[in-house]
């Protein structure tokens, strides 16, 4: 055999900073944040459709149909998810990983809900379970407003997808006192605008400049 060759495994590094490792962005490709973004505008077009038409608050099959069209944004904002986990956009740190992870769960059970909810019959609507799902979707909306403030701290996405999340994410604070102080006119309008210019102007973004969330080199 020869001397120089062995069956030993080699010993781990442990010289190799953090910093020098494989990050999470490097599984995702720009094709893919296009993809991401592009699913985020399609669902956000569909609820925000649905409340120009109907308004925000409504019943029978209009209100299935606002139910249902929110599920679509709600898929579209796993897509969001999607990415700001894998390019790690709100930083590196347990934490910041943690708040989208959270998030997705909160995110879950406000869909559920919304599936349910354009389903199930009437006489399922008032059940206990359906109350307790039913706050998760204003959690959910607030959740994305902490990971929109969190994003912009940390800087990891460049430009105006920096800051865009964070407009896009205020939909639940800002939509919120137009329903109290404007009724369902305030709310119909200045919601499915908000939801234009914010999360549907954030996919078209990351659509056509997928670059900018992912870190610069």
């Amino acid at each position: 055999m020869d001397p120089q060759l062995t069956t030993t495994p080699a010993t781990a590094r442990t010289d190799v900073s953090q910093h020098d490792r494989p990050i999470a962005s490097e599984l995702i490709t720009p094709a893919t944040v296009r993809r991401l973004g592009l699913a985020l505008t399609a669902g956000t077009l569909a609820w925000a459709t649905s409340i120009f038409l109907f308004g925000t608050v409504n019943d029978g099959v209009e209100e299935r149909i606002g139910s249902l069209t929110g599920v679509a944004f709600q898929l579209g904002v796993f897509a969001l998810i999607a990415v700001q986990i894998r390019t790690r956009a709100t930083g590196d740190s347990r934490v910041s990983l943690a708040i989208l992870k959270v998030e997705l769960v909160l995110l879950g059970l406000a869909t559920l809900w919304s599936l349910l909810n354009g389903l199930l019959p009437e006489s399922a609507q008032d059940h206990l379970a359906m109350g307790i799902l039913d706050v998760f979707w204003p959690l959910s909306m607030l959740g994305m407003m902490v990971i929109g403030v969190k994003l912009a701290v940390a800087g990891r996405w460049s430009g105006p997808l920096r800051w865009w999340p964070l407009i896009a994410e205020s939909w639940f604070v800002v939509t919120m006192p137009a329903l109290i102080l404007g009724g369902e006119d305030g709310a119909r309008w200045v919601g499915g605008g908000h939801l234009l210019l914010g999360y549907a102007t954030l996919g078209v973004l990351l659509a056509l400049r997928p670059g900018l969330a992912l870190p610069r080199r």
